[in-house]
């Protein structure tokens, strides 16, 4: 075989592994779908559980708090893990060294492009929804805006009833709760979704043709 034609083959083949273990990598990283799908049990009852954790901790003492206990727990474990390899390495009369030498040497700081990606990428998302919040507050269409302010309305009663950290968990809970409910319901769970979807479009379709003419919505919109 011509010994180009075998470099070219060879450089091939690595770069498809490369592509592969890349992708492998990728997929076993555990996203938020898979997180609150409950696709790995441990994973996600661990992360549920620590953020549980977090929320009720929060709920029960201030910000200032909850983050000083934190930290201070992880230095604590950390400065005896150092004293505790120290002393072994003095009776075993070794040289390995810092215990987290390894950690020490990694490259923490975050890459300009990277930070600029992300910064852009929540600018869009910003604009967005600044746009959405002036077409709303300056009634652009009246329909929309007064769906907001019944919104809006109750959630008043939201926050009569419930605080912010309370609503927290609540949404926490649903989070992990609803969607294997709804993978195992889906098709009747669809079937309410579509009768709820019918009369609130209906209602609002004859809300619509009771308004004046200038505030109906534009049907070319």
């Amino acid at each position: 075989m011509d010994p180009m034609t075998q470099s070219t083959q060879i450089s091939s083949s690595q770069g498809i592994d490369g592509q592969n273990s890349a992708a492998a990598a990728k997929d076993s990283k555990p996203s938020v779908i898979d997180l609150i799908h409950w696709r790995d049990p441990k994973k996600s009852g661990v992360v549920f559980g620590l953020s549980m954790l977090l929320l009720l901790s929060l709920a029960a003492f201030s910000f200032i708090s909850v983050a000083s206990y934190l930290l201070l727990a992880l230095l604590c474990v950390t400065i005896t893990f150092r004293i505790y390899k120290s002393v072994v390495q003095a009776v075993q009369k070794s040289n390995d060294g810092h215990p987290f030498k390894a950690l020490m040497e990694k490259d923490v700081s975050i890459p300009p492009e990277t930070f600029r990606k992300h910064v852009d990428k929540s600018l869009t998302y910003i604009n967005r929804a600044l746009k959405q919040l002036s077409r709303l507050f300056l009634v652009e269409d009246l329909v929309d805006s007064l769906k907001l302010a019944v919104v809006m309305w109750l959630m008043t009663y939201v926050g009569a009833v419930f605080n912010g950290i309370t609503v927290l968990i609540l949404g926490d809970i649903l989070l992990f709760a609803i969607p294997p409910i709804y993978e195992k319901n889906k098709t009747q769970i669809d079937q309410y979704i579509d009768v709820a979807r019918t009369q609130v479009n209906s209602t609002m379709a004859k809300l619509q043709e009771k308004l004046p003419g200038t505030m109906k919505r534009s049907k070319t919109e």
